[in-house]
């Protein structure tokens, strides 16, 4: 790669011109984890959670944080998002968050499913850390990135 895309000609941050790319469906997927204590694990089970539902907040903190993405990360584009999908499922001693984001345009979806993801994880961090001082947050990452051409007329 010759040229950084973000840098223009004078070395200063620059969003990326997508004018001439063509509309595309395109999806995102991502997840990563939480590992919890096992009394973590049962209290988040039992919903008694001093702040309240956990994984349902955590789910709706996600879809918020997608559609923020472009206010929270430099030269992201703003997208016109069609769906967005957030689950966080309890398991032994973790909580794995999956995210499936989808829009239609000229850049890719990515950066919203990671970031549904990044703060679902740190909502139930902070849900949580009154009684749970050893929680991690790992493995964030993109698990499947699609495009596919739209017929003209679509958009």
């Amino acid at each position: 790669m010759d040229k950084l895309t973000h840098i223009d000609e004078h070395c200063r941050p620059a969003m990326v011109d997508v004018s001439g790319k063509a509309i595309c469906h395109r999806t995102a997927k991502a997840e990563g984890r939480i590992s919890l204590c096992g009394e973590t694990v049962k209290l988040v089970a039992e919903n008694r959670i001093a702040k309240g539902g956990v994984l349902m907040t955590a789910e709706i903190a996600g879809v918020q944080a997608a559609k923020r993405t472009a206010e929270l990360i430099p030269l992201c584009h703003p997208l016109a998002i069609t769906k967005i999908a957030v689950r966080a499922e309890l398991e032994e001693t973790s909580v794995c968050v999956k995210s499936e984001v989808i829009c239609v345009g000229q850049t890719g979806i990515e950066m919203e499913a990671l970031t549904a993801v990044s703060i679902a994880l740190l909502t139930i961090y902070d849900m949580c850390k009154a009684v749970d001082k050893s929680m991690v947050i790992s493995g964030i990452r993109l698990v499947e990135k699609n495009k596919k051409g739209v017929p003209d007329g679509g958009a």
